[in-house]
């Protein structure tokens, strides 16, 4: 697969960037804030099926839009962006705050979607059933919490600590605390509008998610008309970093499924 390549689309008065590779269905991946704005190893296992738009979200790495005060503007921002690119029949795949968004997107016009994968994403909640608090702890605390696998957490720290990624790093912070501080991590409205959402939907969890645990993901499936929940044994919240591949394949395999359904 040749290397991606990235331009700028005007949505909205914002100029996005936008990384892009491989050939196929296009395939929309709205990132989690630990993406780090990269390309990642499950971004190039998807290129080679799909092509693969990954927008870098507005106020990630840099000061936040005017516009931008809730999970709900990204959702209707990604609407516009869908328009202006012309997309139609697109698989969106959204993780952790990517997943939110996707979420709150397909809630509101779902007419240009093929497919929605969702990997463990923030936006509802189950009393009992909540997660380490991000906001309580240090960032290295808060990155442990995130993976299960030490290695993964070693390498997000040392992103973390990288000198010439602090302003990006502290921007993006900035970002997940205005969206995400109050309430935490969830919208008190999503969860009564999630039988909106009218396209096939996958939904993909670590078994050992601290931030936002499967008893969750139970209720996403029980919200989300045609939900389907594929759990990942020795995994964390990110299962995109931790699992690639697996990740990939099971947002492949579902997407073919819907292919030879229609």
């Amino acid at each position: 697969m040749a290397d991606p390549t990235t331009d700028v689309v005007r949505v909205h008065g914002w100029d996005l960037p936008v990384m892009r590779a491989g050939s196929g269905p296009d395939l929309l991946l709205l990132t989690g804030a630990y993406d780090g704005g990269d390309w990642q190893p499950y971004m190039a296992a998807l290129a080679e099926d799909f092509r693969v738009i990954v927008p870098r979200h507005p106020g990630v790495g840099v000061e936040l839009p005017a516009w931008l005060d809730t999970v709900g503007d990204l959702a209707n921002f990604y609407l516009e962006f869908l328009a202006v690119e012309r997309l139609t029949s697109v698989q969106l795949m959204g993780a952790a705050l990517g997943g939110w968004i996707a979420a709150e997107l397909a809630t509101r016009n779902g007419s240009r979607l093929a497919s929605l994968s969702l990997v463990a994403p923030f936006g509802a909640r189950v009393m009992g059933a909540a997660g380490v608090d991000l906001f309580a702890v240090s960032d290295e605390q808060a990155i442990r919490h995130l993976v299960h696998d030490p290695a993964v957490a070693e390498g997000l720290i040392a992103q973390a600590r990288d000198a010439a990624k602090q302003d990006d790093w502290l921007q993006t912070r900035v970002l997940i605390a205005k969206l995400c501080w109050q309430p935490r991590l969830h919208d008190p409205q999503l969860q009564k509008w999630l039988h909106r959402i009218d396209v096939p939907t996958l939904l993909i969890w670590g078994a050992a998610d601290e931030v936002v645990p499967v008893a969750v993901a139970d209720e996403w499936r029980r919200l989300v008309p045609q939900a389907r929940l594929s759990v990942l044994a020795a995994c964390g919240h990110l299962p995109t970093l931790e699992q690639p591949r697996i990740v990939a394949d099971l947002v492949k395999g579902f997407a073919a499924e819907r292919r030879i359904a229609a």
